[in-house]
């Protein structure tokens, strides 16, 4: 389905039409009614951060969705990627061939591939802190107070410039008494989960407190080959804060550790092997993958200082000092078979130091932040590609490429965003962003025989380097941000907003300089050539924003509608393809090719709400709420340049983009003996999505919807519940990751490899149906 070509100015006229409907004054339910999104105010309005300020969530000029720890709890939510069910336009999955790498878009905007080199579409925060790698960054959902989606482009608020929007990770304060809180869960597939946590006052102004969780899962497939568990779970994890609070001097200073020794989770094959003829296994949770030379492991850890100083009554000043480390290695198998046809051990090491500096101005009529940020990060890729059935065949046992990319990034900005109240219904906000980026990359690809380089194992012999590359550029932006917001009266805020969006440039760490072409026609590939050859630009998007948020009823009905429209420029298009090196009609390499070869539209509406539809039904307490989330997005590309100068826009497509998201669900409650009986539901639906910008019939995910329903029930002092939860009740099997290596196959036409032998094809699923039994208890 698509929308004509004026779809978005109806969209904005039919926006206008309706705001002018809703103008009557509402007032403020009691906070015991208020749904479950965020914390909330005494009055029961959604409280949220997105602005740096604690503010109601109908007051802020962005689309925002903000989802509490109380609504995760009662929902079985255990992972961060599941929020991307409830939230329009966003996908989360985890990343293909990993267990913790994070993919995530946000209105067809994000980064699928977790090299080295690609800065995110989409920013991750931990309590301010930003994460710069994709790595370790599926988050386990404990002691966490709410987690924020904002949708569009931000740096005016926040330390890093980020082109598709943010996610807030924010863990809870800690208490001013004595507290001990214990959640277990048990249910399909051996999952057993513990989370301990506990809080005590070390003084009045002093606090510390803790949390320990031990997760884990028996696998949803097997490895048939290697004789282990495919998508099983195997976590460490703990976080300790300590807290610091005397009047005017806020101090936090909180570390966290996580180590997860989970199996390698590796793909099924789409197609029969195209040179053994291995069959497609009946179990896509099942694989016959190989690649054992490297264990799967990764550790992450890091520590992060918040320091904030009221100095007047209007004036805060606060500082933000984080560093994260993680590493990892991986055994990804891409063609899923015994044979090393295709396979890639990888390390990934990557570090970062981070630094922001805010004050804080909020006074009757201007609020505002001015802000500096600086990071410093280095992320470093090695991976071997082994072609070892393509190597025997052309005389070269063994063949191997070894890559190595090292990127380092400093960046520092200066950035500022005020709203003024003109009146007391019209404000405007106005903010600012100025970004350097410097990227410094180092690549060193090395082809060997004999086996796996001196990374993974002995005995390959080093027979060409074909890349040795070391560059360095700065990426300069200065990205504007304005809005203007209308309140018809103090529970309705009517908005446009206008930001711009900017992801600094970088070199491929896959790029291969032998294989860069005269690119400046002086008769000789020199370093210049091997520069321009490996560089791509920044993506840049300008995005509007129509907005309406309204409390209703009193506030027994919360809506927040937008439509928007987004200029995307410059797109960076990241790939692999496997190229011929000595004419033999065999593809006995890849390199990693990258430009920015797009431009396009995207566009949009999104949809949400929660209405207390009844409560008190017969005096007794009881309650009925209801949800919903509607996504639409029309993402086309105007131009997209293929490497032999050819536009092919109209045969390609945004990846990881449905143009339907929805979900609605319900909380019934009733009193049951001591206690509440809450009857969950909830339904999503995702159309059809393509994994690449080439769509490919196996791979891409029709349309599919997920059922999910939990009973939990509350004791009255609330010192413990108990609840019952069922996931993908429907057993739903989906695509949410792949790789592909081939070509034909449309129209009756074989299957061609277009690296290895045996023709790569392969997916990675969601969860299958799964039911547990989660419990907690407080002290």
């Amino acid at each position: 389905m698509r929308l004509p070509k004026n779809s978005l100015n109806s969209a904005l006229l039919a926006g206008s039409a309706l705001l002018a409907l809703t103008s009557a004054p509402v007032q403020a339910q009691e906070a015991n009614d208020a749904p479950a999104g965020a914390d909330t105010a005494d009055d029961g309005i959604i409280i949220v951060s997105a602005r740096r300020r604690d503010e109601r969530i109908t007051d802020v000029p962005l689309s925002i969705t903000a989802v509490s720890a109380e609504a995760l709890a009662k929902s079985g939510t255990l992972e961060l990627t599941e929020i991307g069910q409830e939230v329009p336009n966003l996908t989360l999955e985890v990343s293909r061939g990993t267990n913790t790498t994070l993919t995530a878009f946000i209105r067809g905007v994000g980064q699928q591939d977790p090299v080295a080199g690609f800065e995110a579409g989409v920013g991750l925060y931990v309590d301010d802190v930003y994460l710069n790698r994709p790595q370790a960054a599926v988050l386990d959902i404990y002691d966490v107070e709410r987690i924020e989606v904002l949708r569009g482009p931000q740096g005016t608020l926040y330390g890093r410039n980020t082109i598709g929007g943010a996610i807030k990770y924010v863990t809870r304060r800690l208490p001013d008494d004595l507290q001990l809180k214990v959640r277990g869960t048990y249910g399909s597939y051996d999952q057993a989960d513990i989370v301990v946590s506990g809080s005590a006052p070390v003084s009045e102004s002093l606090k510390f407190g803790a949390s320990a969780a031990r997760l884990s899962r028996g696998g949803f497939g097997d490895n048939l080959t290697l004789g282990t568990e495919n998508y099983n779970k195997d976590v460490w994890a703990g976080r300790a804060t300590l807290e610091f609070d005397n009047g005017p001097v806020f101090v936090r200073l909180s570390g966290d550790y996580v180590k997860d020794n989970s199996e390698a989770r590796q793909g099924h094959r789409l197609i029969p092997g195209l040179f053994t003829g291995a069959p497609v296994l009946d179990d896509v949770y099942d694989t016959r993958a190989g690649l054992n030379v490297v264990d799967q492991e990764v550790e992450a850890y890091g520590g992060a200082l918040n320091i904030a100083v009221e100095v007047s009554d209007t004036i805060t000043l606060k500082s933000i000092t984080g560093y994260r480390e993680d590493k990892s290695t991986s055994p990804i198998d891409f063609d899923s078979l015994p044979a090393a046809d295709l396979d890639v051990p990888a390390i990934y090491e990557n570090d970062q130091l981070s630094q922001e500096f805010q004050l804080l101005y909020e006074s009757g009529r201007l609020n505002g932040v001015l802000g500096a940020y600086y990071l410093d990060a280095n992320a470093f890729t090695a991976f071997d590609v082994a072609l070892f059935t393509t190597g025997a065949l052309i005389g070269y046992p063994g063949l191997n490429a070894q890559t190595l990319g090292d990127v380092k990034t400093e960046t520092w900005s200066i950035f500022g965003d005020f709203t003024y109240d003109i009146t007391d219904r019209l404000s405007v906000s106005v903010g600012g962003r100025y970004t350097s980026d410097k990227r410094t990359s180092t690549i060193l690809r090395t082809t060997f025989i004999g086996g796996y380089s001196d990374l993974f194992a002995t005995g390959a012999t080093a027979l060409a380097v074909t890349s040795d590359f070391n560059g360095s550029e700065t990426f300069k932006e200065f990205t504007p941000r304005a809005s203007v917001s209308f309140k018809p009266n103090q529970n309705q805020n009517i908005y446009f907003t206008y930001s711009r969006g900017f992801k600094g440039g970088g070199f491929d760490p896959r790029g291969q300089t032998s294989a860069a072409p005269d690119l400046d026609g002086d008769g000789d590939v020199d370093f210049d050539d091997q520069f321009q050859f490996l560089r791509f630009a920044p993506e840049t998007v300008d995005s509007y924003e129509l907005g309406w948020k309204a409390s209703l009823l009193d506030n027994r009905l919360n809506i927040s509608l937008a439509a928007f429209k987004g200029d995307y420029n410059d797109v960076q298009i990241p790939g692999s393809v496997g190229v011929d090196t000595n004419n033999d009609g065999i593809n006995d390499s890849f390199i990693g090719i990258t430009s920015n070869a797009a431009s396009a539209d995207v566009n949009g509406f999104e949809f949400e709400g929660n209405a207390l539809v009844g409560k008190d039904f017969a005096g007794d307490g009881s309650r009925l709420n209801v949800n919903w989330a509607l996504g639409y997005l029309d993402a086309e590309y105007n131009t997209f340049i293929d490497a032999f100068g050819v536009d092919v826009a109209d045969q390609r497509v945004f990846q990881n983009t449905p143009e339907f998201t929805v979900n609605t669900g319900f909380d019934l409650g009733l009193p049951v003996a001591s206690g509440l009986v809450d009857f969950i539901g909830s339904i999503s639906y995702r159309s059809d999505a393509s994994q690449f910008e080439v769509p490919n019939r196996f791979l891409d995910q029709d349309g599919f919807v997920l059922l999910d329903a939990s009973v939990v029930y509350t004791a009255d002092n609330d010192r413990w519940s108990i609840g019952v939860h069922g996931k993908n009740l429907t057993d739903q099997r989906y695509i949410v990751a792949g790789y592909n290596f081939v070509s034909g196959g449309e129209n009756g036409q074989p299957f061609t490899p277009t690296l290895g032998l045996e023709g790569t094809l392969t997916g990675f699923y969601g969860d299958p149906r799964r039911f547990f039994v989660t419990g907690e208890f407080r002290f």
